[in-house]
C-alpha cells in the first residue's frame, strides 16, 4: 500500500483517552481464552488449499503480542481483542468438551460421545476444517465422526463440512447433519441472491485487502480473519423443528431451542445435560454483534434476539456450568454464564427499545444514532464492546427495520444520485480547489468525519482529481486508526487503499457455488435465475420454458415477460416454446459453469424440442457479476 501515514495528533489523543474510559486491569478475559490449553495450531494455523495458495493465515497477526502496548495507529481496545482473538489451538472445555480455535473465523467444536464425536460448526472452509480435525487427532484418540451440528445458516459455520465427513457416509446413514429448521434455505439464500455485491462489501468489511500490520488490518473483532478456501454444503438429514425438543447424540442427550430471526434467519441454542454445557450459538459471544452486518444482508431483530437470551436463561440458566460458542472462548461457572447471557439480552433490547422511543420524539436516525449510548453497566462489560457490531449502526438498522429508510423529510424523498449530485456540491461550494483548501484547514483541526462528508463529494464529481483521493484517503486513514469495531476499521483503511492504488482484482470463488446451486429449492433457483435476467434486454421477447426433471420427478413451467421471469410448479405445459427434458444434475452443471448447453445436448443428459433457440435466447440474457466493481468512486 502506498503512502500510508502516522497516527494524527488527534488520533493518538482519542486512543490514549480510550486507557482511562475502559477497565483494562480487569484481565479474567485472557485467563478463561488460556484456560484448557492443550497445542498450538499446526505450522502457526497457516493453511493452503491443494493448488498451494495460503487461505488462512493467523501468523500475520503475530505483531500483536501478549502485554504489548497499543500503537498509536490501532485504538487499544481493538488492540487487546486482538490479543485475545489470535490465541489458538486445541482446547479442553470441561471432559468430552474440545475447542479448535483461531483456524478459522470460527471455532470448531468437539464433543466426544460414547462411540464418536459430535462436531459443531465446521468452519468456512474445507481446508481450515480438515486441518482443525487433524490436530484434535494428534491429541485425542481417533473416533469416527457420527454427527455433525450447524448452530445456524452462515457459511463460517458449515462451509467446511466436507472437510471433516465424507458425504458418502452422510448418504449411508453413518453421519447426521443436524440444523435448525430453515436452515437450508436460509444458507443458500442469503449467500447466492445477493451474493455478489455481498461478497465485494465483506472484502471491505474484512480486510481482506489489506496486510495485516498496525497500520492495516488487526484482526476484525470476531476472529483474526476469513478463510477463503473450498466452501461446501451437505443438506441437514435432521431438522430441529421446534423449541425443547431432545436428541439422544451417540450417549449424550441435546436439548434444543430454535432462535430464529437473530444472529442468523435460521438460529438454534442447545444445551448438552450430562455436560451442563451450554451453547446459544452466536448470539452471546465477547463482543456486541451486529443487528446489520455492514457487507450487507437482512436486517436482524433485536427484540427477538433478547427475548431468546432471556428464554436460553430460564430454560438453562440455572444448570449451566460452562457457556461456550461458536466464537471466542467460553466462560466457566454459572454466575459468569448468566452475566454473560443477562447483559447481551439487556444491551439488545435496549438497542431496540431506546431505538424506538427517540423515533416517537420525532428523531431522524442519523440523531438518533448520536445519541443512543449503552449504560455504563453495559459499556464497561468487555463482552459487549463494539468490535464486530456497533451500537451505531445497529440503531439505524433498527430505524430501518421499523420504519424503513426514510426519515419522514420530503427533501431526502426523491434525492438525485451522489453521482449527479456531487458536481453541482462542488460547484456550489466554489470549485474542487476551494472545497479542497477548507477541508484541508478540517482536517488539520481533527474534523474527519466532517472532511469526509466534503470531499467525497469532490471524488465522485471527479475522480481524477488526485488530490482530492489522498486527501480522503488520508482522513479515512485517521478514522481507522480511531475505530474501536474492527470492521469499521477495515472499511476506512481499504476506502484508503482503494483510493490511493485502484482496485486491484485478483481470483475470488463466486458464491453460486456447485453445492449451493445443488441445494436450491427449484424455487430458490428459478428466483436466482430473475435476479440474473437482464430486464432491459429481455423486455421485448416472451418465452414459456416446459422443463421436466427425470431424476427428481419435478416438473415446472417459466414465462419470461414484460423483462420479468415466472415460474409455476408441478405442471408441464405441451405449448411451451421449448420443451426441456433433463435431471437437476445436467441443469446445475450448465447453471454452474461446469458444461455448456451444447454439449450436454449433444451427450444426451438434456433433451429439447422443438429448437434450442429459445432456451439459448433465455440463457444469452443472464447476466454475470464481476465482483471486483467500484465502491469508494464513482
Amino acid at each position: 500500500m502506498s503512502d500510508r501515514h502516522e497516527a494524527s495528533e488527534f488520533t493518538r489523543a482519542l486512543n490514549k483517552a480510550v486507557l482511562d474510559e475502559l477497565p483494562f486491569e480487569n484481565t479474567q478475559d485472557f485467563e478463561d481464552a488460556a484456560r484448557g490449553f492443550i497445542a498450538p495450531l499446526k505450522d502457526g494455523g497457516r493453511v493452503a488449499n491443494a493448488d498451494g495458495r495460503v487461505i488462512y493465515d493467523p501468523t500475520g497477526l503475530d505483531f500483536i503480542e501478549d502485554g504489548s502496548v497499543a500503537p498509536d495507529t490501532v485504538n487499544p481496545s481493538l488492540w487487546r481483542q486482538g490479543q485475545l482473538v489470535r490465541k489458538g489451538g486445541l482446547f479442553k472445555v470441561v471432559d468430552r468438551l474440545y475447542q479448535v480455535r483461531n483456524q478459522d473465523i470460527s471455532n470448531l467444536t468437539i464433543i466426544e460421545g460414547d462411540t464418536g464425536l459430535i462436531l459443531m460448526d465446521p468452519l468456512i472452509s474445507v481446508e481450515t476444517a480438515r486441518a482443525a480435525l487433524e490436530l484434535y487427532f494428534e491429541h485425542r484418540p481417533r473416533k469416527p465422526v457420527v454427527a455433525v451440528l450447524h448452530s445456524h445458516s452462515h457459511v463460517d459455520h458449515f462451509g467446511g463440512v466436507k472437510g471433516v465427513v465424507d458425504e458418502e457416509d452422510v448418504i449411508a446413514g453413518k453421519v447426521q447433519i443436524i440444523a435448525p429448521v430453515g436452515f437450508l434455505e436460509a444458507a443458500v439464500a442469503e449467500n447466492v441472491l445477493a451474493g455478489n455485491v455481498m461478497t465485494r462489501r465483506a472484502l471491505y468489511q474484512y480486510g481482506v485487502l489489506l496486510p495485516s500490520d498496525p497500520k492495516g488490518q488487526v484482526g476484525i473483532g470476531l476472529g483474526s480473519g476469513v478463510s477463503s478456501g473450498t466452501v461446501t454444503l451437505i443438506p441437514p438429514t435432521r431438522d430441529i423443528t421446534y423449541t425443547g425438543e431432545k436428541l439422544e447424540i451417540d450417549g449424550l442427550t441435546f436439548e434444543f431451542m430454535l432462535a430464529p430471526d437473530t444472529e442468523a434467519p435460521a438460529e438454534m441454542h442447545w444445551f448438552v445435560e450430562e455436560l451442563r454445557a451450554l451453547t446459544a450459538a452466536e448470539n452471546c459471544c465477547h463482543t456486541l454483534h451486529n443487528t446489520y452486518t455492514l457487507r450487507g444482508a437482512p436486517i436482524r431483530d433485536p427484540q427477538a434476539w433478547s427475548q431468546y437470551l432471556n428464554e436460553t436463561i430460564d430454560r438453562w440458566g440455572h444448570k449451566t456450568d460452562v457457556l461456550y460458542g461458536m466464537h471466542h472462548w467460553p466462560v466457566w461457572g454459572r454466575q459468569a454464564s448468566l452475566e454473560m447471557l443477562r447483559k447481551g439480552r439487556d444491551a439488545y433490547r435496549y438497542i431496540n427499545d431506546q431505538t424506538l422511543r427517540l423515533a416517537n420524539h420525532g428523531h431522524t436516525p442519523d440523531e438518533i444514532a448520536e445519541i443512543v449510548e449503552l449504560p455504563r453497566s453495559l459499556s464497561q462489560h468487555w463482552a459487549l464492546r463494539p468490535y464486530y457490531g456497533t451500537v451505531n449502526h445497529n440503531v439505524k438498522a433498527t430505524y430501518v427495520k421499523y420504519l424503513g429508510p426514510f426519515d419522514g423529510n420530503p427533501a431526502g424523498l426523491h434525492k438525485l444520485p451522489h453521482e449527479d449530485s456531487a458536481g453541482r456540491y462542488v460547484e456550489l461550494m466554489g470549485g474542487a480547489d476551494a472545497v479542497l483548501e477548507k477541508a484541508r484547514e478540517a482536517f488539520d483541526r481533527g474534523e474527519y468525519r466532517w472532511v469526509a462528508e466534503v470531499v467525497n463529494h469532490v471524488v465522485f464529481a471527479d475522480p481524477t482529481n488526485r488530490a482530492a483521493r489522498e486527501l480522503q484517503a488520508d482522513t479515512l486513514e485517521q478514522m481507522g486508526y480511531q475505530s474501536e469495531a474492527g470492521t469499521w476499521r477495515d472499511l476506512y483503511l481499504t476506502g484508503a487503499k482503494e483510493l490511493r492504488d485502484g482496485v486491484t482484482s485478483f481470483p475470488w470463488g463466486g458464491t453460486a457455488s456447485p453445492d449451493s446451486v445443488k441445494a436450491m429449492s427449484l424455487v430458490l433457483l428459478f428466483n436466482y435465475l430473475g435476479v440474473r435476467l437482464n430486464g432491459p434486454k429481455a423486455a421485448e421477447r416472451s418465452i414459456t420454458m416446459s422443463f421436466e426433471f427425470t431424476d427428481t420427478g419435478e416438473n415446472a413451467v417459466l414465462e419470461l415477460t414484460n423483462g420479468s421471469l415466472n415460474h409455476s410448479l408441478d405442471r408441464l405445459d405441451p405449448d411451451a416454446d421449448v420443451r426441456i427434458t433433463l435431471s437437476r444434475e445436467a441443469l446445475n452443471g450448465v447453471l454452474g459453469g461446469a458444461r455448456t448447453l451444447a454439449d450436454a445436448v449433444t451427450d444426451g443428459d438434456i433433451r429439447v424440442e422443438p429448437d434450442m433457440e429459445p432456451l439459448q435466447a433465455f440463457l444469452s440474457m443472464l447476466d454475470t457479476f464481476d465482483i471486483w466493481f467500484n465502491i469508494i468512486e464513482p
